[in-house]
């Protein structure tokens, strides 16, 4: 209910502190940069386009090159503007006249600054996970090569399955990193968009360029639609999806690895500088940035869903729900991102996997008793049907004491009589090398299939890594190229 007689003068309080202040301070932290990159490009387009006087637009550039970014940084919000673009206008309005600095919004509006900043910004993240998730996959890749023999247990409804290699395990994972990166890269196509010229919703009636500050600015291509440049939110709803994928696999195989640091499992040993001790029990050795690598992916994950949530059945138009307070979430989410995969490489670079442990329980515990069926079928002739039946009642006859002799009698046994085959080729049969050695086809474990993969993953990587590289030079190239543009400018306005 209204006070009666009581009427806020805007800011209100609560709206201050609540939205303003918080918007305000999240915005000198993700936007600043690129809100000056926004005002330089615009303002040269302006000049260039004969919208504005070419000495008033170099006024202008000289105003935006005085300012000071950590003076800026470390204003607290009083309520006397209502976001960082106003009081940098108001800053620039004190430095060159508050009608020529007036003039560099011409032909634009806060809603097209807002998405181009978005876009910028996400462009900068995408990026830095796809650095990430790189450096994490070449380091796999070459673990992979270095265990691309060791043998190991592959595991199905968490129980030991069949024999296989660490580094066919490992090539699983980096598979799905190297999708990731297809997706990431896709994602970060359809964010390098330009959405500048767009204005309010309906783009403008000056004569502006936007393939201009396109250039400048770095991006490919024109995001067209003004209606959609405002309007449209897939361009993040597909890189907060892309990169809840990347952080679902990752929490995946954070979890195998943390099974693997059990004193049950064994497989895995960080290095002192990666675990942490208990206060009371003084043998722990506790993986816990195997931990942190499972919760930051899970809340990145959560994250990236919530943007997604905050945005289904709003409006098709300019909205705030997809704006102030939701813009910090999606970064949040690839900073945890990018925290789980950086942390996820550095504790494997000084992990030990006890191959020797591996390969015991690759040869033990009826691992090995699929290629005993194969071959059955393939020695004799018999259904794989028939050759599953002699396989299983050995095997149960055994009551889960496994051992490979005892599994040979049972089922020379069961041949006797009707087919013949060797002892030799029974126990032969029953090793995990073998099994690996015979799973030659694409996709298997054995060298021949699996080290061409490798070879492979080495040189997508690479690619991958160039990529990424020259996105980044591209930008700066981009940065600097509007850096001449300003000092040509400028100059040219002194001459005159």
């Amino acid at each position: 209910m209204k006070t009666p007689g009581k009427t806020s003068k805007f800011p209100a309080p609560i709206y201050r502190d609540t939205v303003l202040v918080p918007v305000f301070a999240d915005a000198k932290r993700y936007f600043l940069e690129p809100l000056l990159e926004i005002e330089y490009a615009h303002t040269l387009m302006l000049a260039r386009q004969g919208i504005m006087p070419a000495h008033e637009a170099a006024a202008c550039i000289r105003a935006l090159d005085t300012l000071s970014l950590e003076e800026i940084r470390s204003v607290e919000y009083d309520g006397t503007f209502e976001d960082l673009f106003f009081y940098l206008e108001k800053k620039l309005a004190a430095i060159c006249g508050e009608e020529v600095a007036g003039k560099m919004h011409t032909a634009r509006s806060r809603n097209d600054i807002d998405l181009t900043m978005y876009r910028m910004v996400l462009r900068g993240r995408l990026l830095r996970i796809l650095d990430a998730a790189l450096e994490l996959r070449k380091f796999l890749i070459e673990l992979a090569w270095e265990h691309r023999a060791a043998l190991m247990p592959a595991y199905t409804h968490n129980q030991p399955a069949q024999p296989t290699t660490l580094g066919h395990y490992l090539m699983a994972y980096i598979e799905i990193l190297g999708r990731d990166a297809e997706r990431l890269r896709q994602a970060y196509a359809r964010v390098n968009r330009n959405p500048l010229g767009a204005c309010a919703i309906t783009t403008t009636g000056f004569p502006i360029d936007r393939h201009f500050t396109e250039k400048m600015l770095g991006f490919e291509g024109l995001q067209v639609n003004s209606y959609g440049c405002i309007a449209a939110v897939d361009y993040v709803v597909e890189s907060c999806g892309v990169l809840a994928t990347t952080m679902l696999s990752l929490g995946r195989f954070a979890q195998d690895l943390l099974l693997w640091s059990t004193a049950e499992f064994g497989y895995l040993r960080l290095s002192d500088a990666y675990v942490q001790i208990s206060s009371i029990m003084p043998q722990k050795r506790n993986p816990v940035p195997l931990e942190h690598v499972r919760v930051l992916a899970s809340r990145a994950l959560m994250e990236a869903q919530g943007v997604v949530g905050s945005l289904h059945n709003t409006p098709f138009a300019d909205m705030n729900d997809a704006e102030d307070d939701l813009q910090p979430l999606v970064y949040t989410a690839f900073e945890d991102a990018e925290r789980s995969l950086l942390l996820l490489t550095g504790a494997l670079s000084e992990a030990e996997f006890n191959t020797a442990k591996m390969a015991v329980t690759a040869d033990g515990n009826f691992l090995p008793v699929t290629e005993l069926a194969d071959t059955l079928v393939r020695e004799t002739g018999m259904s794989f049907h028939a050759a599953h039946t002699i396989v299983s009642k050995a095997v149960r006859e055994l009551q889960g004491a496994y051992s490979a002799d005892a599994m040979t009698d049972l089922v020379e046994r069961e041949l006797e009589g009707r087919f013949t085959l060797s002892l030799e080729k029974i126990r032969t049969a029953l090793s995990a090398a073998n099994f690996v050695a015979v799973r030659k086809i694409p996709g298997g474990p054995a060298p021949e299939a699996l080290e061409p993969e490798i070879l492979r993953a080495r040189e997508t990587a690479a690619r991958d890594g160039e990529w990424t590289a020259g996105e980044a030079r591209r930008l700066e190239d981009a940065h600097e190229t509007m850096k001449a543009e300003c000092r040509t400018l400028t100059g040219q306005a002194d001459e005159r």
